[in-house]
């Protein structure tokens, strides 16, 4: 590294003292911001010197605009082809990533970015991409499917970024970074933008970056300073009926849920549902169309409460959450920081209240250690107090509501006069109409059709399912949309009975339910699938420990190299020696 960069806590610089295109300035005026974040002071002024970039960045700091500035300050509107990509690692964060460069770009007369990612019809994108737009914002995958059918050519591209670097390789894109960066040849600028500096993502910079600068944040300021940081110490049982109280007493607007995994999710967003909120759930087992329901709902205000695990929720583009509640203490200390900064973005004050069972305690400690994070105590709110703040949100909702001209008003005086002529007290019905409200689920279609959804996951994944082991993997330019459409194709299973797919080098994994295990043997083993014959088993379940850390590692190591070992005894059988086993498995299921 040339150079390395910690942020030191200063007087934050106005972006008009920037030295960019004017329309620049005004377009980030539209967006209504006025100083710069840390990593924004940090990163322009040296990315408009063309330099290569490292920046550790968490998520809610402001990344997004700190190298849309200066891609932005230098496209040639005269060149007609793709100058800038910027590869994401998920779908979410794509599109959020170009919607905030168009917005930048506002005033910048044909200057377009346009967003590329799986999960989206590939012909609709290569109608996007005959608009010529300057920059492309994609998903590796995605991407190297356009380059391959040279939708996409990288022949005029002078800049590159990898956003959340650390997440794309953590997702297996290690090999797809690699492939992508590798065909860009023309002279480029290079920034990578990451939570954590980890030694792959040096081997990245030591490879295809020319003398980074190193931005790094201390880590005492791994977490915003302006999100307030509280923890309550809970039993197990007693989760939902404190993060019931929480947002009673505080009437939060929007509200971001945390768990560690899907099962959890549904399960903490149908209690919710029935104590009458208006919630729902985010996590990896649902469709795309599902997603962008779930995330239009939220933002148009239609649900308070977002319920997610952190895969999910990766890439979001939500502002405004007041605050975020960590229902588990997340297994990884990066999750934490991802987590939290859902709330206190562009400047803004936050809150994040973590629920810590004692068995979580010794977790949570490490992840204050590793943020530096101050994470203080707080006061289960009383069942008194939260009863007496419903009750006066009531009261003075009716006191708005009866100042309000309406077509029932003479009605309502006529029967109040006649109970009041009947020796009935105005108090007791008062009362009386007070506790009915409270006692009252106010459900809805809405609400009854999420609580049918989230019981319709629950059942499926009740459902005994088989693991399934493939011999093709990686190697052989196998994605995860590849698989599940060759399976639907030859087989009677839908994508929705396809899950929890792992693509490895040489081989790969899928869950599918047990019902279909011998359909799957009897009709799709031994066919040709990519030019290849392929042989599939039923793989042992996977093992699972307490020490999520080395155990695991080294289970999965022990599964590499036994199917490894498999795949070359396969390749030296002859053929009527592979026919008989297929026959004989044939027989046996």
């Amino acid at each position: 590294m040339s150079e390395e960069i910690f942020f030191t806590k200063g007087n934050m610089k106005k972006f008009e003292e920037l030295k960019i295109n004017p329309l620049l300035i005004k377009g980030i005026e539209k967006m209504k911001f006025e100083v710069m974040t840390e990593i924004q002071e940090k990163v322009i002024p040296i990315a408009l010197k063309m330099v290569d970039i490292i920046a550790q960045a968490p998520t809610g700091t402001g990344k997004t605009i700190a190298y849309a500035l200066p891609i932005l300050n230098k496209i040639d509107v005269s060149i007609e082809a793709i100058q800038t990509i910027v590869i994401a690692p998920t779908r979410e964060l794509a599109v959020q990533i170009t919607k905030e460069i168009n917005t930048v770009a506002f005033y910048l007369k044909d200057v377009k970015a346009v967003a590329i990612y799986g999960g989206e019809s590939i012909d609709r994108q290569i109608l996007a991409l005959k608009k010529r737009p300057q920059i492309i914002v994609a998903t590796p995958g995605r991407l190297m499917d356009h380059m391959e059918r040279r939708t996409v050519r990288l022949d005029n591209v002078t800049t590159v970024v990898l956003d959340e670097a650390d997440e794309m390789l953590n997702m297996g894109f290690k090999e797809d970074i690699d492939f992508i960066l590798t065909n860009v040849k023309l002279k480029h600028q290079t920034m990578m933008f990451s939570a954590t500096i980890s030694k792959e993502i040096e081997r990245i910079a030591n490879q295809f970056l020319d003398k980074p600068v190193s931005i790094r944040i201390a880590a005492s300021q791994l977490t915003v300073s302006t999100i307030s940081q509280k923890m309550i110490e809970v039993k197990e049982k007693d989760k939902i009926e404190i993060i019931a109280r929480l947002i009673d007493i505080n009437d939060y607007k929007l509200v971001m849920i945390f768990c560690n995994t899907k099962k959890t999710v549904d399960e903490v967003t149908s209690q919710l549902l029935i104590r009458g909120f208006m919630t729902e759930a985010l996590h990896g087992d649902m469709k795309q169309m599902q997603r962008d329901r779930v995330m239009n709902r939220f933002r148009s205000g239609l649900i308070n409460i977002l319920v997610a695990s952190d895969v999910a929720a990766r890439g979001l583009d939500i502002d405004d959450v007041d605050v975020v509640i960590n229902y588990d203490v997340p297994t990884d200390e990066e999750y934490y920081v991802h987590r939290i900064g859902r709330t206190g973005r562009a400047q803004k004050s936050g809150l994040s209240i973590t629920l810590v069972t004692r068995m979580e305690k010794n977790r949570l400690k490490a992840i204050a250690n590793y943020s530096k994070a101050v994470i203080t105590p707080m006061n289960i709110p009383s069942l008194e107090k939260v009863i007496d703040v419903r009750m006066k949100r009531i009261l003075n909702k009716a006191l708005e509501v009866a100042k309000e001209p309406n077509e029932y008003q003479k009605i309502l005086t006529k029967n109040l006069n006649d109970l009041e002529v009947a020796g009935v007290f105005k108090d007791d019905l008062l009362r009386g109409l007070i506790f009915l409200h409270m006692k009252t689920n106010e459900s809805n279609v809405e609400i009854e059709e999420i609580k049918e959804e989230i019981s319709t996951r629950q059942k499926q994944r009740d459902q005994k399912v088989s693991r399934i082991f493939i011999s093709i993997g990686r190697r052989d330019k196998i994605k995860v949309y590849d698989l599940t459409d060759w399976l639907v194709k030859h087989t009677n299973m839908t994508n929705a009975d396809i899950n929890a797919i792992e693509i490895h080098d040489n081989f790969s994994f899928f869950e599918v339910p047990t019902e279909h295990v011998d359909e799957l043997l009897t009709t799709v083993n031994g066919s040709i699938f990519k030019g290849r014959h392929v042989i599939l088993e039923v793989a042992k379940e996977k093992r699972q420990s307490s020490s999520i850390g080395k155990t695991i590692k080294k289970t999965n190591v022990g599964e590499k190299k036994s199917y490894h070992h498999e795949i070359q005894k396969r390749k030296t059988r002859k053929p009527f020696e592979y026919n008989k086993k297929v026959e004989n498995k044939k027989k046996k299921y």
